[in-house]
Protein backbone atom coordinates (compact mmCIF):
# COMPACT_ATOMS: atom_id res chain seq x y z
CA UNK A 1 0.00 0.00 0.00
CA UNK A 2 3.04 2.52 0.53
CA UNK A 3 4.46 1.47 -3.00
CA UNK A 4 1.06 2.74 -4.29
CA UNK A 5 0.56 5.68 -2.15
CA UNK A 6 3.89 6.83 -3.01
CA UNK A 7 3.34 6.48 -6.59
CA UNK A 8 -0.07 7.87 -7.09
CA UNK A 9 1.97 10.75 -4.56
CA UNK A 10 4.34 11.49 -6.73
CA UNK A 11 2.33 11.18 -10.06
CA UNK A 12 0.52 13.50 -9.01
CA UNK A 13 2.87 15.79 -8.23
CA UNK A 14 4.29 16.09 -11.59
CA UNK A 15 1.32 16.80 -14.37
CA UNK A 16 -0.11 19.31 -11.50
CA UNK A 17 2.03 22.03 -12.99
CA UNK A 18 0.08 23.67 -15.96
CA UNK A 19 1.12 23.04 -19.31
CA UNK A 20 0.46 22.99 -22.66
CA UNK A 21 -1.67 19.13 -21.84
CA UNK A 22 -3.40 21.09 -19.08
CA UNK A 23 -4.37 23.62 -20.75
CA UNK A 24 -5.79 21.53 -23.86
CA UNK A 25 -8.03 19.24 -21.34
CA UNK A 26 -9.23 22.61 -19.62
CA UNK A 27 -10.28 23.68 -22.94
CA UNK A 28 -12.28 20.83 -23.98
CA UNK A 29 -13.94 20.61 -20.92
CA UNK A 30 -15.18 24.56 -20.96
CA UNK A 31 -16.14 23.34 -24.49
CA UNK A 32 -17.82 20.34 -23.90
CA UNK A 33 -16.73 19.21 -26.75
CA UNK A 34 -14.81 15.66 -26.71
CA UNK A 35 -14.29 15.31 -22.98
CA UNK A 36 -13.99 11.73 -22.31
CA UNK A 37 -11.74 11.06 -25.39
CA UNK A 38 -9.29 13.88 -24.18
CA UNK A 39 -9.17 12.95 -20.79
CA UNK A 40 -8.77 8.85 -21.98
CA UNK A 41 -5.92 9.57 -24.08
CA UNK A 42 -3.83 11.56 -21.77
CA UNK A 43 -4.20 9.13 -18.67
CA UNK A 44 -3.88 6.48 -21.21
CA UNK A 45 -0.76 7.93 -22.82
CA UNK A 46 0.33 8.02 -19.48
CA UNK A 47 -0.39 4.86 -18.57
CA UNK A 48 1.63 3.14 -21.43
CA UNK A 49 4.89 5.63 -20.51
CA UNK A 50 4.73 4.61 -16.78
CA UNK A 51 4.20 1.42 -17.16
CA UNK A 52 7.38 1.54 -19.87
CA UNK A 53 9.45 3.24 -17.19
CA UNK A 54 8.35 1.18 -14.53
CA UNK A 55 9.58 -2.23 -16.87
CA UNK A 56 12.89 -0.49 -17.41
CA UNK A 57 12.53 1.34 -20.69
CA UNK A 58 14.01 4.58 -18.64
CA UNK A 59 17.26 2.78 -18.96
CA UNK A 60 16.79 2.58 -23.08
CA UNK A 61 15.87 6.34 -23.12
CA UNK A 62 18.84 6.88 -20.62
CA UNK A 63 21.47 5.39 -23.31
CA UNK A 64 20.06 6.98 -26.22
CA UNK A 65 19.95 10.62 -25.83
CA UNK A 66 19.13 11.10 -29.33
CA UNK A 67 15.34 10.06 -28.28
CA UNK A 68 14.85 12.74 -26.24
CA UNK A 69 16.55 15.83 -28.86
CA UNK A 70 14.18 14.41 -31.90
CA UNK A 71 10.78 14.90 -29.40
CA UNK A 72 12.21 18.14 -28.09
CA UNK A 73 12.29 19.74 -31.55
CA UNK A 74 9.10 18.29 -32.25
CA UNK A 75 7.60 19.24 -29.53
CA UNK A 76 8.67 22.98 -29.43
CA UNK A 77 7.67 23.27 -33.33
CA UNK A 78 4.07 22.20 -32.43
CA UNK A 79 4.19 24.28 -29.77
CA UNK A 80 5.02 27.64 -31.36
CA UNK A 81 2.41 26.20 -33.98
CA UNK A 82 -0.48 26.34 -31.88
CA UNK A 83 0.97 28.87 -29.12
CA UNK A 84 0.88 31.28 -32.01
CA UNK A 85 -3.03 30.07 -33.36
CA UNK A 86 -3.58 30.80 -29.50
CA UNK A 87 -2.37 34.24 -29.97
CA UNK A 88 -4.26 35.15 -33.45
CA UNK A 89 -7.39 33.60 -32.10
CA UNK A 90 -7.29 35.94 -29.18
CA UNK A 91 -6.52 38.89 -31.09
CA UNK A 92 -8.93 38.27 -33.84
CA UNK A 93 -11.93 36.35 -33.03
CA UNK A 94 -14.97 37.61 -30.26
CA UNK A 95 -15.64 34.80 -28.12
CA UNK A 96 -18.55 33.52 -26.74
CA UNK A 97 -18.85 30.82 -25.10
CA UNK A 98 -22.24 28.43 -25.99
CA UNK A 99 -20.72 25.04 -25.17
CA UNK A 100 -24.60 23.43 -26.40
CA UNK A 101 -24.72 26.03 -29.38
CA UNK A 102 -21.08 25.35 -30.58
CA UNK A 103 -20.37 23.39 -33.44
CA UNK A 104 -18.40 20.31 -32.92
CA UNK A 105 -14.59 19.86 -33.95
CA UNK A 106 -14.09 16.95 -35.59
CA UNK A 107 -13.12 13.62 -33.22
CA UNK A 108 -10.18 12.56 -35.22
CA UNK A 109 -8.48 16.27 -35.08
CA UNK A 110 -9.23 16.45 -31.43
CA UNK A 111 -7.63 13.10 -31.15
CA UNK A 112 -4.11 14.00 -33.40
CA UNK A 113 -3.90 16.96 -31.52
CA UNK A 114 -4.08 15.64 -27.88
CA UNK A 115 -1.97 12.88 -28.99
CA UNK A 116 0.51 15.70 -30.39
CA UNK A 117 0.31 17.38 -26.94
CA UNK A 118 1.58 14.31 -25.38
CA UNK A 119 3.61 12.53 -27.21
CA UNK A 120 5.70 15.41 -28.64
CA UNK A 121 6.42 16.79 -24.61
CA UNK A 122 9.76 15.30 -23.98
CA UNK A 123 8.66 16.67 -20.26
CA UNK A 124 6.42 14.00 -20.70
CA UNK A 125 9.51 10.97 -21.37
CA UNK A 126 11.48 12.83 -18.73
CA UNK A 127 8.76 12.56 -15.96
CA UNK A 128 7.30 9.24 -16.60
CA UNK A 129 9.49 6.97 -18.06
CA UNK A 130 12.83 7.96 -16.83
CA UNK A 131 11.95 10.22 -13.46
CA UNK A 132 9.03 7.54 -12.66
CA UNK A 133 10.61 4.29 -13.49
CA UNK A 134 14.22 5.28 -12.02
CA UNK A 135 12.28 6.11 -8.66
CA UNK A 136 10.27 2.69 -8.85
CA UNK A 137 13.51 0.76 -8.34
CA UNK A 138 13.79 1.84 -4.92
CA UNK A 139 10.20 0.23 -3.26
CA UNK A 140 9.87 -3.01 -2.94
CA UNK A 141 6.89 -3.18 -5.24
CA UNK A 142 7.62 -1.38 -8.38
CA UNK A 143 4.52 -2.15 -9.92
CA UNK A 144 1.74 -1.12 -7.14
CA UNK A 145 4.26 2.31 -7.49
CA UNK A 146 3.58 2.44 -11.17
CA UNK A 147 -0.15 1.26 -10.64
CA UNK A 148 -0.82 4.19 -8.07
CA UNK A 149 1.14 6.96 -10.90
CA UNK A 150 -1.17 5.51 -13.24
CA UNK A 151 -4.08 6.01 -10.78
CA UNK A 152 -3.27 9.49 -10.30
CA UNK A 153 -2.93 10.42 -14.03
CA UNK A 154 -6.74 8.91 -14.61
CA UNK A 155 -7.63 10.83 -11.57
CA UNK A 156 -6.30 14.19 -12.58
CA UNK A 157 -7.37 14.52 -15.80
CA UNK A 158 -10.91 13.37 -15.56
CA UNK A 159 -11.03 15.65 -12.98
CA UNK A 160 -10.01 18.47 -14.82
CA UNK A 161 -11.83 17.75 -18.02
CA UNK A 162 -14.99 17.57 -16.14
CA UNK A 163 -14.60 20.48 -13.68
CA UNK A 164 -14.18 22.95 -15.84
CA UNK A 165 -17.43 22.77 -16.42
CA UNK A 166 -18.00 24.44 -13.45
CA UNK A 167 -15.99 27.58 -14.68
CA UNK A 168 -18.63 28.17 -17.63
CA UNK A 169 -20.48 30.59 -16.51
CA UNK A 170 -16.99 33.09 -16.47
CA UNK A 171 -16.30 32.23 -20.21
CA UNK A 172 -19.55 33.21 -21.32
CA UNK A 173 -18.37 36.33 -20.94
CA UNK A 174 -16.23 37.04 -24.16
CA UNK A 175 -12.64 38.77 -22.00
CA UNK A 176 -12.33 35.76 -19.84
CA UNK A 177 -11.95 33.66 -23.41
CA UNK A 178 -9.61 36.21 -24.88
CA UNK A 179 -7.77 36.25 -21.82
CA UNK A 180 -7.41 32.37 -21.49
CA UNK A 181 -6.42 31.96 -25.27
CA UNK A 182 -3.58 34.57 -24.55
CA UNK A 183 -2.63 32.78 -21.54
CA UNK A 184 -2.84 29.24 -23.69
CA UNK A 185 -0.39 31.25 -26.44
CA UNK A 186 1.93 32.85 -24.59
CA UNK A 187 2.47 29.47 -21.95
CA UNK A 188 2.78 27.26 -25.38
CA UNK A 189 5.46 30.13 -26.75
CA UNK A 190 7.77 29.74 -23.31
CA UNK A 191 7.52 26.48 -23.45
CA UNK A 192 8.47 25.89 -26.50
CA UNK A 193 11.88 28.68 -25.80
CA UNK A 194 12.63 26.68 -22.65
CA UNK A 195 12.61 23.06 -24.89
CA UNK A 196 14.93 24.97 -27.50
CA UNK A 197 17.18 26.87 -25.19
Amino acid sequence: MGSFVSGFTLGLSLILAIGAQNAFVLKQGLKKQHVFLVCSICALSDAVLIFLGVSGFGVMVEQYPSIEKISRYAGALFLIFFGLKSLYSAYHNSHVLNPEGEEPTSTIKIAFICLAFTWLNPHVYLDTVVLLGSVSTQFESARAFGFGAITSSFVFFFSLGYSARILIPIFKKPLAWKVLEAFVGFLMLGLAVSLLV
